[in-house]
């Protein structure tokens, strides 16, 4: 995850924290279930208060672009229904899955088409 944070610029920063991870999380750059940075490690880094970055991950809480699991850490959510979250999450587990095991691409989606063309009797 890469941030620019502009002090001189018009907008606050923790406004441009918030734009840029949003803008990241809805292009996919930072894929569902990506873990970030905490608050005072993301504070750190780009030079700015805690209390700056905490401000913008809840926005972003608010907006749906990204949960806290407690102790476990700020992620990534999913965008859309449940069903789109849950599948969102296990389209990005298998993704994780295939890669360790040395597949290419191809070879990974042909497996995905094959098992839905199953699933659904095509």
């Amino acid at each position: 995850m890469t941030l620019k944070i502009h002090i001189d610029g018009s907008a606050p920063p923790y406004e441009q924290v918030r734009v840029q991870i949003s803008e990241q999380a809805r292009s996919g750059v930072l894929p569902v279930g990506y873990r970030l940075p905490t608050v005072r490690g993301l504070a750190e880094s780009l030079g700015l208060a805690a209390n700056t970055v905490a401000k913008a991950y809840k926005a972003l809480e608010a907006d749906g672009v990204i949960e806290t699991r407690g102790r476990n850490g700020t992620f990534v959510a999913a965008a859309g229904s449940a069903a789109e979250r849950e599948a969102a999450a296990a389209a990005q587990a298998y993704a994780e899955r295939v890669r360790r095991l040395g597949l290419g691409e191809a070879a990974a989606l042909a497996a995905v088409r094959d098992a839905v063309r199953a699933a659904y009797g095509d």
